[in-house]
């Protein structure tokens, strides 16, 4: 399938992004151009190995893929889903998620994925700021609720279909899955997809306002091909576990698109208890999982038990994104397996944009170089080109080339995408600096530099410091308002097992830092805590922290 987009192999990093080129078909539509034409070349392929905390598991062929969309996109036919119309699913890691997603890309219906943690009022805004037509929901009490409850708020919101179990009010998804065609005709005509419509829909939240509708459109999937295959390094018939709920724009990055392009089947472990390091290293071990992508937060608590119990011997290949790796989870996770941590970069806007791709030598901690089609830059407050170690906010020109798999735009708010998107420049937000060998650095976000007695301090530096002290398990460094200095640095900690906050660990941690890295940065306020404010996908909130802080202050 793959040689179908890319004609040829890369001997190297430089030939990679001077040569690298992906075949766009016209009206390409991942469900029927992928999808079904494996089902037919290769009915009983392996496209998901599922399974879950309770002991259930599946293995679901491409033609069970083909056959499922073409059941659920008769299902949304029928209650009147049309083409364009959205519809939020709320599956977490259900295996009836691809089922949707496939089904309503046949339809020509845009997917807004959506995590099971939102309440009534997060509920609310997306239905209406959308104008969602439909809900299709995982059957848990609490977020089945707050539909109810915002439905009474939400005119455009005309149909509810429960998954895994049965509710009044609601269509029993499952059931009118297995009495739905198992055949469904490619639209055509004003009613087939081109490859300009919009295909997803992702809420995206800042660190100010209200959550930002992310457009992609149906050559989105495209994008993903150099993710798969040059970043997470999937292989033909292998199986790829990237570690992610289906809410979070990741689960499209290493669950779906660019892994079945290359032939390899995905992994998909859905959760009902809480996270456990020790639950994806029997899964790992048990499945023969050979390539895995997961946040910094995974593989810190994988190198905290002991991965000799475990045969880990059929991975390959691990990549990390979704914040910053610090060198110390690096290094440990090196010497435990052998493998090296390749890192990447990128935004629910964007695909990979920065990688540690196969032909590059990692860094720890370095996001790796730019990805073929973005253009990047580095750029200071006053809009001026950075130099080598200069820090500077991460943008790309887009004014010769938009990178393929790149968002459209924000859905209905063309100045928040004016803000972000002009004169072909795109503004991530992102802070970095580059290095003599053309590696970037991640800093922070802009608005998470720390600016203290004049000196501009980046986060990450700070926290990986206090990761290389053994008390430490976690951390998330923040600015903490201060008369004197305007900010000073505060280091909010999860201690290890055998270790007690007390003082003298403060001023243990201090100095620590003050040895490790310029004296300046260290932390001034130090906060012991059982656990860090995270977001679904693993990623800390340090936005949370920022605004207790605040409060208390």
């Amino acid at each position: 399938m793959l040689k179908e987009f890319v004609s040829r192999d890369f001997v190297s990093y430089e030939d990679f992004v001077e040569n690298y080129k992906v075949k766009v078909p016209e009206n390409f539509n991942f469900a029927y151009d992928v999808v079904d034409k494996i089902a037919e070349k290769n009915p009983d392929k392996t496209a998901i190995v599922w399974c879950n905390d309770l002991g259930e598991e599946k293995r679901i062929t491409f033609l069970e893929l083909k056959e499922y969309s073409n059941r659920a996109a008769n299902f949304f036919k029928s209650t009147g889903v049309r083409k364009g119309d959205r519809v939020m699913v709320i599956l977490k890691s259900r295996y009836e998620f691809w089922y949707c997603i496939l089904g309503l890309h046949k339809l020509g219906a845009v997917c807004v994925p959506a995590t099971h943690m939102l309440k009534t009022r997060d509920i609310v805004y997306r239905l209406n700021a959308a104008d969602i037509k439909m809900v299709i929901s995982v059957a848990m009490d609490g977020i089945l609720d707050s539909i109810d409850e915002a439905q009474k708020q939400s005119p455009s919101l005309l149909y509810k279909s429960v998954v895994g179990g049965d509710r009044k009010g609601w269509i029993n998804f499952n059931e009118k899955l297995e009495t739905s065609e198992k055949v469904f005709e490619r639209p055509v005509g004003d009613e087939g997809t081109t490859n300009s419509d919009m295909s997803l829909l992702y809420f995206t939240s800042g660190t100010t306002g209200y959550p930002k509708m992310v457009s992609h459109n149906f050559t989105y999937p495209l994008g993903h091909i150099h993710t798969a295959k040059y970043w997470q390094n999937v292989k033909d018939g292998g199986l790829h576990y990237t570690v992610a709920d289906t809410g979070w724009a990741k689960a499209v990055w290493g669950q779906i698109y660019g892994q079945w392009i290359c032939n390899s089947a995905v992994f998909v472990y859905d959760y009902h208890n809480k996270f456990s390091a020790r639950d994806i290293l029997k899964a790992i071990e048990k499945y023969r999982v050979t390539t895995f992508c997961a946040p910094p937060t995974i593989y810190r608590f994988m190198i905290k038990e002991d991965l000799t119990q475990y045969d880990l011997s059929s991975l390959e290949y691990c990549v990390v994104a979704g914040e910053p790796l610090n060198p110390e989870v690096y290094n440990k996770f090196l010497q435990m397996t052998g493998i090296k941590l390749m890192e990447g970069y990128g935004q629910t806007e964007l695909t990979v944009t920065i990688g540690t791709f196969p032909w590059m030598k990692p860094k720890p901690g370095s996001m790796g170089k730019p990805a073929p089609g973005y253009h990047i830059e580095l750029l200071d407050e006053e809009g001026n080109p950075c130099e080598v170690g200069q820090e500077g906010q991460i943008v790309i020109r887009t004014d010769k080339q938009k990178p393929l798999g790149m968002f459209d735009g924000y859905y209905r708010d063309p100045e928040k995408t004016r803000e972000v998107w002009k004169d072909g420049i795109y503004y991530t937000g992102d802070m970095a600096w580059y290095d003599e060998d053309g590696y970037f650095w991640f800093v922070g976000r802009a608005d998470d530099v720390i600016k203290s007695s004049g000196y501009r301090i980046g986060p990450f530096e700070v926290e990986s410091a206090l990761m290389e002290h053994p008390s430490v398990v976690e951390c998330a460094v923040t600015a903490a308002p201060d008369e004197l200095r305007g900010q000073v640095v505060k280091a909010t900690i999860v201690l290890a097992k055998g270790y007690k906050p007390s003082d003298r660990l403060k001023k243990e941690l201090q100095d620590h830092v003050k040895r490790v890295t310029a004296p300046y940065k260290y932390p001034r306020i130090v906060e012991f805590v059982e656990e860090l404010p995270k977001t679904i996908s693993g990623k800390i909130r340090r936005v949370e922290i920022r605004e207790k802080e605040k409060k208390q202050s």
